[in-house]
């Protein structure tokens, strides 16, 4: 009887695991140290599932119903970074902001993979800057290392999934990071190359330097928002585009110097490649923000937005792209300075078109978290009110919380009446396109001079 009582326990329990692993619910957790934000944010693709506010010990919890299993990320601002969740997870991490990525680790079911492609991200990171040696190399050189550091992250993966329990599509991801990583080297090289060595032309590569490409899916909707993959297809479409306009455009077209007529390759590629509608949506936005924010002459941009508008009038990111394309258009030399409102160290509203009434100005912009870039930023500022004099240096901030802000003018002793603070960093960027972090607006009297200006290489 003991016996027969200690079997059926044993298979009792085992049924709860599995049931519990099969459940799915699904709890994802953890504390965050120096905290940047009160909340953090669970994303699938671009749809926010659920927001969960920090307590009183700077820990979070989610606890979901169900997932669409697969890649996810969770958003702590200004960071974010991905999660895998699978039914029946219940994962903890744990972060300190100072060193965000460094510094996390998962623990719990699906731990392995988490820490895993956390690994990886961490070590493309640091392979960035040899990688970029290798493109000095030969062709079958190049190859060799690229493939060889490839290699090493397969069997890496390799020892996991003989370690631990890996599902199907946890190895997919991982997998897919490590060849498209590879693959973006390879779709690199030709221009790398050719401004390494200083040559006139692409080099010859070798047959079989793309074989990779027969294994592209493009249209793989669970990695439409994984960064490996996503990169990857924008340095491709890049690439397709220079190599087919200079096979049959029949013009010794430069691209650097005409920016619409290979963003019109760029368009057509996605158009004639890719059916998966959130990549598609996707590509077609950064290929549209990537030209607009180089602000090209006001009648190409006008020949692209339209063009834009015919192969991909649906996109789901479109009333984005038309605020640009006004936003540019309003930001042009000789029109008024845009009505926009920003709070001044009294908590007032003022518009920076009466900020720049009557006086020569330039707006410069900042935010508390990039802290490296708010350091140089005020000194570069320092140096040009010494050369410039007639002209005053508006401070307007980005993405920092008011108290934040006061405390920073306050220890860096700036002088208040030129600094000002704003709540809606989407409104921001939208209105005064503000997505280069050195960029300027110079005006006189409330006129535009030059809306499109950069601290080091403007003045």
């Amino acid at each position: 009887m003991n016996k027969t009582l200690l079997y059926f326990i044993i298979v009792l329990l085992a049924a709860c695991n599995t049931a519990q692993k099969k459940s799915p619910t699904v709890y994802f957790g953890g504390e965050i140290v120096n905290p940047t934000s009160e909340h953090v944010v669970l994303f699938k693709g671009d749809i926010a599932l659920d927001t969960a506010y920090l307590d009183e010990n700077n820990r979070f919890s989610f606890q979901l119903d169900s997932v669409d299993e697969g890649l996810h990320h969770f958003n702590h601002f200004p960071e974010l970074q991905y999660v895998f969740l699978e039914a029946g997870d219940s994962l903890q991490l744990r972060l300190n902001t100072v060193d965000f990525d460094e510094s996390l680790a998962f623990s719990g079911t699906n731990e392995q993979i988490n820490n895993f492609l956390l690994e990886m991200f961490l070590t493309n990171e640091l392979q960035e800057e040899l990688i970029y040696k290798y493109y000095s190399l030969e062709p079958e050189a190049f190859l060799l290392k690229i493939d060889s550091l490839k290699n090493l992250k397969l069997e890496s993966l390799n020892s996991l999934s003989n370690e631990a329990e890996l599902s199907n599509g946890a190895m997919e991801i991982a997998r897919a990071g490590i060849m498209y990583t590879s693959y973006i080297s390879k779709e690199a090289y030709p221009f790398y190359h050719k401004k390494k060595k200083g040559e006139k032309s692409i080099h010859n590569l070798p047959p079989g330097f793309y074989d990779y490409r027969a294994n592209i899916n493009y249209d793989d909707k669970d990695l439409s928002y994984y960064r490996p993959y996503y990169n990857f297809m924008k340095y491709h479409l890049g690439n397709l585009s220079y190599m087919d306009c200079k096979n049959d455009c029949g013009t010794k077209i430069k691209m650097a110097k005409n920016q619409l007529h290979f963003n019109q390759h760029k368009l057509m590629l996605i158009d004639s490649l890719i059916k998966q509608n959130e990549l598609r949506d996707n590509l077609f936005r950064n290929v549209a923000m990537d030209y607009l924010l180089k602000y090209d002459k006001e009648e190409n941009i006008e020949i692209f937005i339209k063009e834009f508008h015919q192969l991909s009038g649906n996109n789901r990111h479109i009333h984005e792209i038309n605020g640009l394309y006004d936003g540019i258009r309003k930001l042009q030399p000789k029109k008024e300075l845009p009505e926009f409102l920003v709070y001044d160290s009294e908590g007032n509203k003022v518009s920076i078109k009466d900020i720049g009434k009557d006086r020569k100005v330039v707006f410069y912009f900042w935010s508390a978290p990039e802290k490296k870039h708010f350091t140089n930023m005020i000194k570069r500022i320092n140096v040009l009110k010494e050369k410039y004099p007639e002209y005053t240096f508006i401070g307007i901030n980005l993405r920092t919380e008011h108290s934040r802000w006061n405390n920073m003018i306050e220890v860096s002793q700036l002088d208040k009446s030129e600094q000002f603070w704003t709540e809606n960093f989407e409104e921001v960027a939208h209105t005064l396109i503000v997505y280069d972090r050195n960029r300027s607006i110079i005006a006189n009297d409330g006129i535009i001079v030059d809306g499109f200006a950069n601290v080091y290489t403007s003045f």
